[in-house]
């Protein structure tokens, strides 16, 4: 990795300063890399665990992403009720940048070449976020909540104090009643003040640099998309499903169109927790693993599917096994 990025990233995630690992450029690679490394720790843990890398170099996971949830991991439902599972997983998601991750487990992507990409798409995304004073807001809602007509009335704000062409938008979609808001700074200031006038129960700003999955992102297209002109891109092995639409990738052009396109599109993990765990009636549902750092996916799957969550275990890199179970 550190061939790659540059730096060195292991020294960072354990000493810091911590403040330059919350940055965007840096945060993107540290959980690409620190989802993968759990993966690897899960086939430690079990030997019969294997990722699906087809050819040599290939690193096998499910990455976690971050953005709307700075430090969230990724969910892989597993398609056996034997805990001996990643050899027979049926389905992988990545939450944002987990997305890559999770295509590097699949098989579709090359791991070096991959977090060469994550690399680009971090520090065009922190350029990016530098240029507008932006941020996410999280936003619980009831029942009543409108969030498209509160997102109108707080873009009719900006433009009230000269701001031209504003952008307040949910950009991630989280379980029932609960979105993430993007966009310029005082948008979200007004909607925190007018919680209660938009059935707000609790609007909290995430501690995130810009207004990611957003039009304010459009900078950071251009060279992802360039980036992934020039790697290599497969056909997972299993299925993995998009943040775009909540639905698999098909082939190769499909991965790379939406890799991009996810940039500046909200993150729908809401549908794809329900595309993921759909069955009929009757059928037990898989083993899922969360990968990566924090287990913020796992109290997400919790709210969207309660029997899915039942069979769900988070896995940290980092983390003492037995401090996990306690």
């Amino acid at each position: 990795a550190e061939k790659v990025l540059g730096y060195d990233l292991l020294s960072l995630c354990l000493e810091g300063p911590r403040d330059a690992l919350d940055r965007t450029q840096h945060c993107q690679p540290a959980v690409f890399v620190a989802s993968l490394a759990a993966v690897e720790k899960l086939n430690h843990l079990q030997p019969e665990v294997r990722g699906r890398g087809g050819r040599e170099g290939r690193a096998g996971g499910r990455g976690g992403g971050a953005s709307g949830l700075p430090r969230g991991a990724a969910e892989a439902a597993l398609g056996s009720v034997c805990p001996q599972v990643v050899e027979r997983c049926v389905a992988a998601a990545g939450y944002s940048v987990g997305e890559f991750a999770a295509l590097v487990f699949a098989g579709a992507l090359d791991f070096a070449e991959a977090l060469y990409a994550v690399k680009v798409r971090a520090e065009a995304m922190q350029k990016a976020s530098e240029a507008v004073p932006s941020g996410m807001l999280s936003v619980v809602g009831r029942r009543e909540a409108n969030y498209k007509f509160a997102c109108l009335e707080a873009r009719k704000h900006c433009e009230s104090l000269g701001i031209e062409n504003p952008v307040c938008t949910v950009s991630n979609y989280l379980f029932p009643d609960s979105r993430v808001i993007a966009g310029h700074l005082q948008a979200l200031e007004f909607l925190q003040e007018n919680a209660r006038k938009y059935y707000f129960k609790r609007a909290k700003m995430l501690p995130v640099s810009g207004a990611f999955h957003t039009r304010l992102m459009e900078p950071a297209v251009e060279p992802l998309a360039e980036v992934l002109k020039s790697i290599e891109i497969q056909k997972p092995l299993l299925c993995v499903y998009s943040n775009v639409d909540g639905k698999k990738y098909m082939h190769s052009k499909h991965i790379q169109k939406l890799l991009v396109k996810q940039v500046v599109s909200p993150v729908l993990w809401e549908q794809t927790m329900h595309s993921v765990y759909e069955r009929k009636q009757g059928t037990e549902f898989p083993y899922t693993y969360e990968v990566g750092p924090g287990n913020q996916l796992g109290a997400i799957l919790k709210q969207c599917n309660l029997k899915a969550w039942k069979q769900y275990k988070h896995v940290d890199a980092l983390e003492d096994e037995e401090e996990a179970e306690i």
